[in-house]
C-alpha cells in the first residue's frame, strides 16, 4: 500500500521536533515510522537550520542542527521548486516556496499552521495539523 505524500512546513516540523506528544509530533512520528511521505525543499530545510538553534527548549548546538537537517535529508524526498510559477493571489510572498514545494511534489496536502497558507484552502489541498490529524491520525 502506498503512503500518503505530504509536505511539511517549518512550523509544522519545529512543533513536531520539540513537543513529541504534540499533534506534529504524532505526524512527524508517523513519518518516522514510514506511514507518510513527507516531501520537503531547499527552503524549507534552510528555514529550519535557521530556526531550530533558536529553540533553547531542543537544545541542540549548531553541529547537532546540521547533523539533524542532514537526516531529514535522507528521510524525505527533497524537490526542486524553482520551475514552479508564482502563484498569484498568496497574502504573504515569502509563503511561495513553501506552496511551490506542494506543487513539486505533487503532494496530497500541506500541512502547515500557517494562517496566510491556510487561506488557500479552497483552492489547495492546505490543512492544519489538527485537520490533517482528524482525517488520517490512529
Amino acid at each position: 500500500m502506498a503512503t500518503l505524500r505530504v509536505v511539511l512546513d517549518t512550523k509544522a516540523l519545529v512543533s513536531g521536533l520539540a513537543y513529541p506528544g504534540s499533534v506534529p509530533g504524532r505526524i512527524v512520528s508517523a513519518w518516522r515510522q514510514g506511514q507518510l511521505d513527507v516531501a520537503l525543499s531547499h527552503h524549507i530545510l534552510d528555514e529550519l537550520t535557521r530556526v531550530l538553534p533558536r529553540l533553547p527548549r531542543l537544545g541542540l548546538a549548531p553541529h547537532d542542527v546540521r547533523d539533524l537537517v542532514d537526516s531529514l535529508m535522507f528521510l524525505a524526498d527533497v524537490v526542486d521548486t524553482e520551475a514552479v510559477a508564482p502563484h498569484p493571489t498568496l497574502r504573504d510572498g515569502a509563503d511561495q516556496p513553501v506552496l511551490a514545494t506542494l506543487v513539486a511534489a505533487q503532494a496530497r496536502y500541506l500541512i502547515t499552521g500557517d494562517k496566510d497558507l491556510l487561506a488557500l484552502a479552497s483552492g489547495h489541498p492546505v490543512l492544519s495539523p489538527a485537520q490533517f490529524w482528524a482525517l488520517h491520525g490512529d
